[in-house]
Formats: structure tokens, C-alpha cells, sequence
């Protein structure tokens, strides 16, 4: 199956508004993925895929048929840039014959249910593969496909909680765990996670081979994030954990200190030469030799604080950021978006609508956070952004091989949307 662009990207828009053109093809090119999550992790996935030249279809449920789909703002995910969409009922054996057909030309489905739902809908992985033996099936949840935690619900701070992430980090003022200012689990123990393991697969499969079942665990994903501190633990039988070494807060050079006014910076002065750099420049020169010294810790915070105390963050940052001390400012989300260096290497870009539709309230253009990561091709190139309710089914469907009276009557029965 080849399957068609997505509409709103067909042409450039001659306005000056964004056109939604692509850097390059991406590596992935010509790879077709079935995504059946709306949030979190699988879709992350996918948001990736696709910035790697994935063909990616977004598949949805028929609205009115089941639990309502939880719909993401026009924004996240990166304003669905690229991708298509299309709604089936999967519990209706039209809408699963449908979604079969699709399944025929693919490569790759997500799918981010609990364990044992696909089975049910008769979307198993044997299943996939009867109709497609190449197939790779990823299936993202909370804990995996198997273990006493693998029916329970959970989020990102759950994931965190029991991977050691959230007990390895600085307590909050009421000496508990924190909240953590990012999703990290989704996005890097899951989302990353799952995006390594299907390129790794589609590796693996080359040009003749079999598909495979992918089973991905965010809690997992978060144990390899901590596995440093789990392995020195397993192997030396040390306690671990906030202000046990170096990166966990132990030492000064390692910590974060407020300016005059009010702003922050971040200290990772590791090596001792950075550290000696730093004291230096913070006037701080007799403590050059005691980097590593506990009993003095408490010391050395108090006069880099004290320092740091005297001048404006960015002045801290002219003096110290070109130094060789590891220093670099503490930035708020409203700061990072115009910070030099991101935006010399075109990671915010323009995003708008063009000709297509858009979601009722969104703006027709908004900036958003490009394709950044490595070889991903279209940094600092204008994206088209797609109404997430708008459908490419009757495309997808005929590029699949259905007539034009098949689609009809899907959409007569509700079996699509």
C-alpha cells in the first residue's frame, strides 16, 4: 500500500504562511506506522517516527461509538504535523477488516492499550501477522505485557516513582519525593524507548524477514535511566540516591545557585580543573583543594551562594559561560524559546494551517519546537499543522485497494469515519 500524503501538506502556500515542507525525506521514508494511541508515550513514538520521514497514520475511534477519545490540544505533539488520520470502530468486524487492509501495506502498528485488548479485538499480534507477516507490533504500556503490575493504570510520575528516579532526586521542603518539571518517563522511558525499539526492528526484519511483538514498559525505560546508581547499588551494595555522589548533589561544584536577582544558574564543575576555574572567578580561591572534602561542604555552598549573590545572573553567565566552568543559566520556558543558541540551530519554527482546517480556537499560526534531534531533517523549516478531526480515511482506504461503493458503505454503517 502506498499511502498518501496528508492533504494540507500537498503544496506550498503561496501567502507567506507555512508550507510544511521537509528538510529531506528522512531516513524512515517509505516506512508506513498504524498508530492507535491519541497520547502519552505511543505517541511520542510516533511523533518521532515521523519527524524521521515515517509515514504515520493517526487512527482514532468513530465518535460516538465507545469512550470518547481523550483529544490533545492543537499544540502538542507538535500540532500533528504531517501526519494523516482516519477513525475506525475496531469493535465492529467491518471497521477491523478495514484497519486490516491497512495493516497489509504497513510496516509498524503502535498501539498503547492495556495488556490484552488487542487480543480481544481480535488485533493480536497473530493476527496482524496473518494478514501481513512482516508486521511489528509495538505495544507501549505502564509495567509490560506480564508481571504482577501489568493490569495497573498510571502516569508519568508513577513510572518515576518506581523506577528509583523520583528517590534519587532532591527532596521537596517537606522532605518527599518531587514532582518532576518534565514528562520524563513518557518521553524518554517510553516515547524514546519504543522509537529505538522499532527502528531496531526494522532493522532486524531487513528486506525478507519476519515481523515482531515489541513489548515496551515505561516503568523499564526508567529503570535503564537510573540503572547508573541501580548497578553501582547491585555491585558494591552502596546506599544510592540524592547527595550520595557527585551528580546527586553530594558536593558544591555539583548544585545550583541564585543570583542577585532572583534568577539561577547551574554548576556542573565535575573536573577539577573546571572547578578550579570556577572558585576563582567566584573569588573563592581557598577552597580549590577541598572539592571533594564532606566536612567542608556546607562551607563551600555558603561562600559560592554568597557569590553568586552579588551579581545578575546573565552578568554571572558573560564571565563564567566562555571560562571552562560549567556553567550555564537556569532557563524558564519563556527565556529558552528566544536563547541564542537554539535558535541559531532552527529549533523553534513557524507552524500554521494553510489551506487546510484547522481546530476550532487554534490561531492559523503558532511557533513550536522543530524536528531537533539528530538527523531529523526540516530544523528551522516551516511546518504544516493538521486538524487532528480532520479525515484522509477515504484516501487511505482506496489506496488500500477498496472501490469507492466499499468506503461508502464503512461510512453508511459507521465502521469508519
Amino acid at each position: 500500500m502506498t499511502v498518501p500524503p496528508p492533504s494540507s501538506a500537498a503544496a506550498p502556500v503561496e501567502d507567506g504562511s507555512p508550507s510544511g515542507a521537509r528538510g529531506g525525506s528522512g531516513p524512515l521514508d517509505g516506512i508506513v506506522v498504524l498508530d492507535l494511541a491519541s497520547v502519552g508515550p505511543a505517541a511520542r513514538c510516533t511523533r518521532m517516527l515521523a519527524d524521521y520521514g515515517a509515514t504515520v497514520v493517526k487512527i482514532g475511534a468513530v465518535p460516538g461509538r465507545g469512550a470518547e477519545p481523550i483529544r490533545p490540544p492543537f499544540y502538542a505533539y507538535s500540532g500533528a504535523r504531517g501526519l494523516a488520520h482516519t477513525a475506525f470502530d475496531l469493535k465492529d468486524p467491518d471497521g477491523r477488516s478495514a484497519f486490516l487492509a491497512l495493516v497489509r501495506g504497513a510496516d509498524v502498528v503502535v498501539e498503547s492499550f492495556r495488556p490484552g485488548v488487542m487480543d480481544r479485538l481480535g488485533l493480536g499480534y497473530g493476527d496482524l501477522c496473518a494478514v501481513n507477516p512482516r508486521i511489528i507490533l509495538c505495544s507501549t504500556t505502564g509495567f509490560g505485557q506480564d508481571g504482577p503490575r501489568a493490569a495497573w493504570a498510571g502516569h508519568d510520575i508513577n513510572y518515576l516513582a518506581v523506577g528509583g528516579y523520583l528517590a534519587s532526586t532532591e527532596p521537596g521542603a517537606d522532605g518527599g519525593p518531587p514532582v518532576s518539571g518534565a514528562t520524563i518517563a513518557d518521553a524518554a522511558g517510553g516515547g524514546m524507548q519504543a522509537a529505538l525499539a522499532v527502528v531496531a526492528a526494522l532493522v532486524g526484519r531487513g528486506d525478507d524477514g519476519p515481523g515482531t511483538h515489541l513489548d515496551v514498559s515505561i516503568a523499564d525505560g526508567v529503570l535503564w535511566l537510573t540503572s547508573l546508581a541501580v548497578d553501582e547499588h547491585l555491585a558494591t551494595g552502596a546506599e544510592v540516591g540524592f547527595g550520595r555522589n557527585i551528580i546527586t548533589g553530594r558536593f558544591a561544584c555539583y548544585d545550583t545557585y541564585q543570583a542577585a536577582d532572583g534568577r539561577w544558574v547551574a554548576v556542573g564543575a565535575i573536573e577539577p580543573k573546571f572547578y578550579a576555574n570556577l572558585c576563582r572567578l567566584l573569588g573563592c580561591e581557598q577552597w580549590i583543594a577541598h572539592q571533594h572534602d564532606d566536612d567542608v561542604q556546607d562551607a563551600i555552598r555558603t561562600d559560592f551562594a554568597a557569590a553568586f549573590a552579588t551579581r545578575d545572573r546573565d552578568e554571572w553567565i558573560d564571565l563564567l559561560s566562555g571560562a571552562d566552568t560549567c556553567v550555564s543559566p537556569v532557563l524558564t520556558v519563556a527565556e529558552l524559546i528566544h536563547d541564542e543558541q537554539f535558535t541559531a540551530r532552527g529549533a523553534i519554527i513557524d507552524a500554521g494551517y494553510g489551506d487546510g482546517p484547522r481546530p476550532d480556537g487554534a490561531p492559523s499560526s503558532f511557533r513550536q519546537v522543530g524536528p531537533v534531534l539528530a538527523g531529523m531533517p526540516g530544523s528551522g523549516v516551516p511546518a504544516v499543522a493538521r486538524d487532528a478531526g480532520h479525515s484522509d480515511t477515504d484516501a487511505l482506504l482506496a489506496a488500500a485497494g477498496l472501490s469507492a461503493d466499499e468506503i461508502a458503505l464503512l461510512h453508511e454503517k459507521g465502521a469508519v469515519a
